[in-house]
């Protein structure tokens, strides 16, 4: 592949898709959007299309207001989901929405919020908040809400829905919704052993400190790997999708 920025983008989104499928966090359903270069358009798949057999060839170019402007394909029910979002926030460059069943669940006990456990869930340490809208988010009127919610968080629950999360790039993304998976499966675990959970304190999450940019790079180019030698997807994409993420090193 050559060096378009588009190209490689179109990639990236493609290759979070299938693996995120992999891990069990996509499925039949949910979507990544990524901000382009000129920060006016996103890419995002079609609402019909297989995320386990997401090709970048078919990703769809999408204004600010909804509109596609390249591709034929009909874009996904929620997508004032990421408009909406991508508008509230211009720090951030991918969207994922997906319905975590882990996820949802911490939206449906009591007195229970999801909270930074393990130690690569300092990501979250400003808070999970969780939205209170169920439904469908098709409208400007609930993104805009849904964006509210989130506010300057990188993460929120939907209630009895999903999730949306934030990050600065597409492999940002995979990465983070890979350790949200393992922080909710931790605290879970720790609510099934019949225990208090001891989220990380201020103090701890002070003293944990790891470059971003290398642990991205470091995780995706092992994901990747491991998707490319699972026939997760193509082999002909690897080389170039390295090369994205070493880029993205701080």
């Amino acid at each position: 592949m050559d060096n378009d920025p588009h190209a490689i983008l179109a990639e990236q989104i493609a290759a979070a898709t299938r693996m995120l499928v992999a891990h069990g966090i996509l499925d039949y359903s949910g979507h990544i959007s990524a901000r382009m270069p000129d920060g006016e358009h996103f890419m995002i798949q079609s609402a019909s299309d297989s995320r386990g057999e997401l090709d970048p060839s078919r990703l769809l170019v999408v204004d600010m207001d909804g509109k596609v402007i390249h591709g034929d394909l009909k874009p996904p029910l929620e997508l004032a989901l990421h408009t909406e979002i991508l508008r509230a926030r211009p720090d951030v460059g991918a969207v994922l929405h997906c319905h975590m069943e882990l996820a949802i669940t911490f939206t449906l006990m009591k007195g229970i919020q999801l909270k930074p456990m393990r130690a690569r869930a300092v990501r979250w340490a400003s808070g999970i908040p969780t939205h209170p809208d169920p439904s469908l988010i098709t409208t400007t009127e609930q993104g805009a809400a849904l964006a509210e919610t989130l506010g300057q968080h990188d993460a929120a629950l939907i209630r009895a829905h999903g999730l949306v999360m934030t990050a600065e790039t597409v492999p940002a993304l995979f990465v983070d919704a890979v350790h949200f998976l393992e922080n909710a499966r931790q605290h879970m675990m720790v609510l099934q052993a019949g225990q208090e959970p001891m989220p990380l304190t201020a103090e701890e999450i002070a003293q944990i400190s790891s470059p971003r940019g290398f642990h991205i790079a470091k995780l995706w180019n092992f994901y990747i790997r491991q998707a490319q030698s699972g026939n997760v997807i193509p082999q002909s994409w690897s080389a170039s999708l390295r090369d994205a993420a070493s880029r993205n090193r701080e």
